[in-house]
């Protein structure tokens, strides 16, 4: 079965009540199996969980700064199995299979921190059928894998279901994630769950969205021509190499769509570009026409650069106000310490309202959905009218309508010639219409 609905209808709360997450008046959800035989699995942008508060925005890129007792991929992994009872020889046999074999063997050695998201995502998902439940509830089972990995994920689920082994529930924003396996469907609006139906009458009520207006064209500061340059660049994290003598040049008005799969160095590139990789400051990088190292302080870089990404959205696990987050995009800081000038202020209210969640100012940030969070730290990202966008998995966890409208963002801000676009994610037909190169990680 899949719980579907868009960002903010409550799809991740009907999801932890039938995982036990919270009490529910009157009767208990019944299942014919024990409640311990219930397994929750959120793919939101988390290395450690919810009770993880020492995670920072450039933690994954700073490995002399990981404590050394951190657990690796396998000694969690081990842990799992010993707590529910399971042998080192049931964690060889489930990384044998497709979908974790070559995501996961060769990073066992590999603190968690260390792992891109989708990379991530494959082990929580391994770590979780450990335990071998009965029930298994997913949200957002796709987010963060590239293409091979979400087909060899939906075969996995696929074949647990076929066999009668295990009962799934996926919690989906999209009508395209629905894999063919789901047999049912239920529908989520303004926090009520409408009746179960089948995968047919589901799609069969969907209707056109709503048409989204065009927004203003909007100027940066201006820039330099040549916006990055990359000349010979090798990273490395102990015995694996990232990037390999990396040649590269983005001039002003480029838009580039950067690919390829987990771990291939998408995000590490992004990092040195935005100076959160001290690996930066050894190598031959100018942003904006400044050498990395030559003096220039990392606020400096920051001030012309807008940007968003599964790293930033973990680092925001506080709860402050909505519109602080989007205000800190001012600052470059992962949450405001700083008092918003009444300037500031209108800025933030614009940019929530071109996202459409102006209704959530004065909303905590842990207390929203997590499409509406990640709407609104792109909302942080734009406030400062930017002169190079960053956004990776910009649409990580967004309905098909939230979607439309950050592509009619994107689209309407690189209609200014002054304007540089750096994107990543994993599905082809994300990419905005404004791209204008193509940047394939092939490792």
């Amino acid at each position: 079965m899949a719980i579907i609905g868009r960002n903010g209808s409550g799809k991740t709360l009907l999801a932890e009540m039938i995982a036990g997450r919270h009490p529910i008046r009157g009767k208990a959800p019944l299942y014919p199996f024990p409640p311990e035989e219930v397994a929750y699995l959120s793919f939101r942008d988390a290395y450690g969980g919810e009770t993880d508060r020492t995670y920072y925005l450039q933690q994954r890129w700073n490995q002399t700064e990981i404590d050394a007792e951190m657990p690796t991929v396998g000694e969690s992994l081990c842990r799992e199995a010993m707590l529910t009872g399971h042998s080192p020889e049931d964690v060889e046999a489930l990384l044998a299979s497709d979908i974790f074999h070559d995501a996961l063997t060769p990073r066992l050695d590999k603190p968690l921190v260390l792992l891109s998201s989708g990379e991530l995502r494959k082990f929580h998902l391994a770590k979780t059928l450990l335990r071998r439940p009965r029930l298994l509830v997913i949200d957002n089972p796709f987010i963060g894998l590239d293409a091979e990995s979400r087909t060899s994920v939906e075969n996995l689920l696929a074949s647990l279901a076929q066999n009668g082994s295990l009962h799934i529930v996926l919690v989906l924003s999209r009508p395209k994630d629905l894999p063919a396996f789901i047999s049912h469907v239920v529908m989520m609006i303004d926090k009520v769950a409408g009746p179960k139906m089948s995968k047919e009458e589901y799609l069969s009520t969907l209707s056109v969205d709503r048409d989204i207006p065009s927004m203003p064209v909007i100027t940066p500061s201006p820039s330099t021509d040549e916006v990055l340059a990359f000349n010979d660049v090798t990273i490395r994290y102990g015995s694996r190499t990232i990037l390999s003598h990396f040649h590269w040049k983005v001039y002003k008005g480029q838009r580039w769509a950067i690919s390829g799969r987990n771990g291939s160095g998408k995000s590490t590139l992004l990092s040195l570009v935005c100076a959160d990789n001290p690996q930066a400051y050894a190598c031959d990088i100018s942003v904006f026409g400044h050498r990395r190292g030559a003096g220039q302080s990392i606020w400096e870089v920051k001030r012309r650069i807008g940007y968003v990404s599964p790293e930033m959205h973990r680092a925001y696990h506080r709860p402050i106000p909505v519109e602080s987050v989007v205000a800190s995009g001012f600052y470059d800081t992962v949450g405001l310490y700083h008092k918003a000038t009444p300037e500031q202020e209108a800025a933030c209210r614009h940019w929530m309202a071109v996202f459409g969640i102006e209704d959530l100012i004065g909303r905590s940030f842990t207390t929203l959905s997590s499409g509406q969070q990640r709407l609104a730290l792109l909302a942080r990202a734009f406030v400062r009218h930017p002169a190079l966008l960053i956004l990776d998995e910009p649409f990580h966890g967004l309905d098909d309508e939230n979607r439309r409208l950050v592509h009619q963002v994107i689209n309407d801000c690189c209609k200014s010639p002054d304007v540089t676009l750096l994107m990543v994610t994993h599905y082809a037909d994300e990419f905005p219409a404004c791209i204008t190169d193509h940047l394939e990680f092939t490792s």
